[in-house]
């Protein structure tokens, strides 16, 4: 049985994600903290794994202090830099981290088939679209899709239009990301490539928010097992 503690549990994501871990028969949910303030309570309550589902401002001080006391911590919040991943690296140890930019199991084939097609079909752009409670734009999930993609292609291709033009989306390792936030949306995105006489479009949608749950209860049962840093979901499929 895990003991589970769930960081940023009165968001969205958190709720959806607490109840997902009381669903679960190898978990037990020990504590519910609906921000930084009360960690803790997570120690309190002798979690192993904390999730967490708070926002970009918070997740990276978050998750240093959970791994600094020998707590595991699944992160599903975005908004990490690589520099913010390194320090994170350096607090494992006794304690592992899981980093997922997104935990549904499509969205993960997703971004692995566009770096399959980035091989044959370099020119791509990406649009993600979320609900407007997503405060970070491009999405994690689109930051990472464009990094997989440009290493796989053999070449960058000329984007057109002037590099400074809003509507051609934020250059993400050469590739326009283009966000929208709307209400009405939850997690979506297309990865359109182009090439002679034909594109290709690779599609994600979450339409519901329990389509990141099977992914999440997954990494927390996994990162005992899994030394230092992990980024990303693919490495535990």
């Amino acid at each position: 049985m895990v003991r589970v503690a769930v960081i940023g549990a009165a968001g969205r994501m958190g709720s959806v994600t607490c109840e997902a871990v009381r669903a679960d028969p190898d978990c037990d949910l020990v504590a519910e903290v609906e921000s930084g303030d009360g960690l803790e309570l997570v120690l309190d309550a002798g979690a192993d794994v904390a999730i967490e589902f708070t926002t970009p401002a918070s997740v990276k001080a978050n998750s240093a202090w959970l791994l600094e006391r020998g707590v595991h911590v699944v992160v599903g919040a975005t908004g990490l830099t690589a520099d913010d991943l390194a320090e994170l690296e350096a607090k494992t140890g006794p304690a592992h981290c899981v980093v997922a930019p997104n935990f549904a199991i499509g969205a993960v084939l997703m971004m692995q088939f566009a770096a399959q097609a980035a091989r044959h079909l370099p020119h791509c752009e990406i649009t993600e679209l979320h609900h407007p409670g997503k405060v970070d734009a491009p999405s994690g999930t689109a930051l990472r899709t464009a990094e997989l993609i440009a290493g796989e292609r053999a070449d960058q291709p000329d984007v057109p239009g002037p590099a400074d033009e809003p509507a051609r989306g934020r250059a993400v390792a050469g590739i326009p990301v283009h966000s929208v936030r709307l209400p009405g949306l939850v997690a979506h995105q297309r990865v359109l490539f182009g090439g002679q006489g034909q594109t290709l479009e690779i599609r994600h949608d979450a339409i519901d928010r329990t389509a990141f749950m099977p992914g999440v209860l997954l990494a927390v049962k996994r990162v005992a097992g899994l030394p230092g840093l992990t980024v990303g979901l693919e490495h535990l499929l």
